[in-house]
């Protein structure tokens, strides 16, 4: 079992100039590099940018929906990797309200469940295809108060990886802590991103950049 070194690719503004900051985070198999591309597709404006890399490009080896023991150490690690790259932006000078998070599959799981974990006023949240993490979901980790922080979470419909009663549980999760959840299925997509969900994306969450 792995734990992840501390990877970070950055790109964008930098961190000293910025007065806004994202931490965009890759699906299994992907890279930083992967998931930074998106930035030529999204209005991330003045942005600082922040991807960290998974070590064996995977943050965890089994489904988000397998049972929490098997998925152990590597889970507690990857959310600690994040945990990191928040708390050194924040050290910077940029404050929780003007970060944002946006991951894809794998990633868009890791990135709920940090959010949710970690609930307060950020300044927006795109997941992609993911869901909060466990066979069994424990509710009460989840706790603190979005403040109407905007949360975009698009899927499809069957898609082969994240069910769609798993995206359901996790929107009503994320609205019971006072987000802004908009979330849009698209029958039949493909595991990836599409240009609609980019546009979506611009439209409910970086539309102020």
């Amino acid at each position: 079992m792995y734990l992840h070194s501390k990877q970070v690719l950055t790109t964008g503004i930098s961190i000293g100039k910025a007065k806004k900051a994202i931490v965009m985070i890759h699906g299994r198999g992907g890279s930083a590099q992967d998931i930074i591309s998106l930035k030529d597709h999204l209005n991330l404006g003045e942005m600082a940018i922040f991807a960290p890399q998974a070590t064996q490009r995977s943050w965890y080896p089994y489904s988000f929906m397998a049972p929490e023991e098997q998925n152990q150490p590597a889970l507690d690690s990857a959310l600690n990797a994040i945990d990191e790259v928040v708390k050194d932006i924040e050290k910077a000078g940029i404050p929780a309200d003007s970060i944002y998070f946006l991951g894809f599959s794998q990633g868009a799981c890791l990135t709920l469940e940090y959010v949710a974990r970690n609930a307060k006023k950020y300044g927006g949240v795109v997941a992609f295809t993911g869901g909060v993490i466990g066979e069994v979901l424990v509710k009460e980790r989840y706790k603190g108060d979005f403040e109407q922080t905007p949360i975009l979470i698009t899927t499809g419909n069957p898609d082969p990886h994240v069910p769609l009663v798993r995206v359901e549980e996790s929107i009503a999760i994320l609205k019971k802590l006072n987000s802004n959840v908009h979330s849009s299925i698209f029958k039949g997509k493909q595991h990836a991103i599409s240009l609609e969900e980019i546009n979506l994306a611009n439209q409910y969450i970086f539309k102020e950049n």
